[in-house]
């Protein structure tokens, strides 16, 4: 009973100060840690202590899997390379400088526990990003901090599983390159493995309910089979929600991708309230535990706010040599998409009139390539070589396709610009969070310092919250990086007109013969299709793709209910 009503009563809190937050303009992540602190230093409230396979094992896989799901895939693509620096690259080097300075500091700790410190410091968090979802950021600086917060936990708790391993026996540097590949490679597969399963499953078993629980178990089920094998059960779980998240769209129905995204909306909020609010319960038990063992508070603190100075500081570094890479890739992918598109232009001269002059000795190869493909297809179609049609038909729409995406890539990178501005952005938002907190507490017992170390991961993990996260506002406002959303109206009006174009003609299928009143369900699925087709171009913007087709979901849920009503 006496955990029920505890239940009952946080979940109160975290709606009551959530709606306080939203009214008072705070983020709702820095009341619910602080509140949590207020009552964790009440006479009355004895030392509070979070088991982290609590929050490694039962929050973390869900809440990272729903983050998953929500990430913009096409925009998280793009930017692959940029995610994959900041969640690796970053926390590898973090960590390696952060074990310099405490090994110089602390003579009497070992490198590799000095390295295991600096890892569990170095990742930002998942639920600590939520806080620039509502400060009018660009997408693709939401999508970067996203997906580096999705991934870099992997890496973190790799090498502090490593960073241990080191302290009772050798591990060679190459050796725990491979350990991290393994730990990563082997949970991608996982995931990817169980996020299709999921989906077909959820295909197959038609009613909401049971296909709703299946969803809530998936990321336990993505995290445990990877853990079993010693690989990374969060990297499967974040695996498992990006390929569920890609496929549910064309295997899913309606009611069922409208019943996933509320259940994991509900799932997210409740999750990040609890892990801010868990997090400030524990610090007067921290402090309990640093005082029993002889360690200073003001110890702990001082080296907290040197380590959150190193760690914002190699990260200005890093971005700013990331931001300076990605101008000049974004440059050669703008000359490469004029020479594609002049290139473009010739062709559909030559494919009109194979005559044309054309000066370009390229485009002359190009000439002769086409009457060669243009005589095999004509020899295909006179021999009713149907297979081989087929076969050079496809060939041909992976190649737009595969065209399509690149300029519109370049196009959004253009759009979409790092700069210094965007830069500052991406290094302020790099907040740490309970991640930080939780992996600490699984440094072993007999370590030296050992309350002191989790006392330090406290203090950067709330100082990262308190100092960034609680400036983060004000700071856009002074870059003027705040956006009205003009440009996604704009793109939301295009995409609705080539829906409509691609769907003028369109006409019930006569084989078999279609009842009148299921050609309205019908049409809304071929514009479903449409616009998934519309979306694989990569032209349109992850958010405005996601609004078209949840609009299309609630058409086809009214749809589905009078058809289900008239019978």
């Amino acid at each position: 009973m006496q955990y029920m009503i505890l239940a009952v009563v946080g979940v109160a809190v975290i709606v009551g100060l959530s709606t306080v937050s939203d009214r008072l303009g705070i983020a709702s992540p820095l009341i619910l840690m602080l509140v949590g602190v207020g009552i964790s230093l009440l006479p009355f409230v004895g030392p509070i202590s979070i088991k982290p396979q609590w929050i490694l094992v039962v929050l973390l896989p869900p809440l990272l899997y729903s983050a998953a799901i929500a990430v913009p895939n096409i925009e998280l693509r793009r930017d692959f390379t940029a995610v994959g620096g900041l969640a690796v690259f970053l926390v590898l080097v973090s960590a390696v400088v952060l074990g310099l300075v405490f090994h110089a500091l602390l003579p009497d700790v070992s490198m590799p526990f000095c390295v295991a410190l600096g890892a569990i410091l170095s990742p930002t968090d998942a639920a600590a990003t939520t806080i620039i979802k509502k400060l009018g950021v660009s997408s693709r600086v939401r999508t970067i901090l996203q997906g580096e917060a999705l991934f870099n936990d992997a890496t973190s708790l790799v090498l502090l599983r490593t960073a241990i391993a080191a302290t009772a026996a050798s591990v060679s540097y190459w050796g725990a390159i491979g350990e991290f590949l393994k730990a990563a490679g082997i949970a991608i597969v996982i995931g990817a493995v169980i996020g299709w399963i999921g989906v077909r499953v959820r295909r197959w078993i038609r009613p909401i309910a049971p296909a709703s629980a299946i969803s809530l178990l998936l990321p336990f089920v993505a995290y445990i089979p990877a853990e079993l094998v010693h690989a990374s059960g969060l990297v499967a779980a974040v695996a498992a929600g990006i390929v569920g998240s890609q496929l549910a769209p064309k295997h899913l129905d309606a009611r069922q991708r409208s019943a996933e995204r509320a259940n994991w909306a509900t799932v997210e909020f409740l999750l990040e309230g609890a892990v801010f609010l868990l997090m400030g319960l524990e610090l007067y038990g921290l402090v309990v535990s640093l005082w029993l063992n002889h360690e200073t508070l003001r110890e702990a603190f001082g080296l907290a706010a040197l380590a959150l100075v190193i760690v914002v500081g190699v990260r200005a570094v890093y971005i700013a040599a990331l931001v300076f890479g990605t101008r000049r890739r974004t440059d050669r992918m703008r000359r490469g998409r004029d020479r594609l598109k002049h290139r473009h232009d010739q062709w559909r001269q030559l494919r009109a009139d194979p005559t044309t002059p054309i000066e370009d000795s390229r485009m002359e190869r190009h000439r002769r390539e086409i009457e060669q493909r243009q005589a095999e297809f004509q020899h295909r179609i006179q021999e009713g070589d149907e297979p081989g049609v087929r076969r050079v038909q496809s060939r041909f729409r992976r190649l737009r396709l595969k065209i399509s995406r690149y300029v519109s890539d370049v196009d959004y990178l253009l759009h979409e610009p790092l700069g210094a501005k965007e830069g500052v952005i991406l290094t302020w938002a790099g907040m740490r969070g309970v991640v930080t907190l939780a992996a600490a507490q699984t440094l072993p017992l007999g370590m030296p310092h050992r309350d002191l170390f989790v006392l330090i991961a406290f203090f950067v993990a709330a100082g990262s919250l308190i100092v960034q996260g609680g400036t983060l506002t004000w700071v856009i406002k002074w870059l003027r990086l705040a956006k009205p959303g003009t440009e996604s109206v704009g793109e939301w009006i295009d995409l609705r007109d080539k829906l409509d174009q691609a769907l003028e003609h369109w006409q019930p299928p006569e084989d078999p013969p279609m009842a009148a009143s299921a050609v309205p369900l019908a049409r809304l699925r071929a514009r479903r299709e449409a616009l998934l087709e519309l979306g694989s171009t990569g032209a349109y913007s992850a958010e405005t793709l996601g609004a078209a087709l949840a609009e299309l979901d609630a058409d086809e849920i009214g749809m589905q209910s009078r058809l289900s009503r008239e019978e």
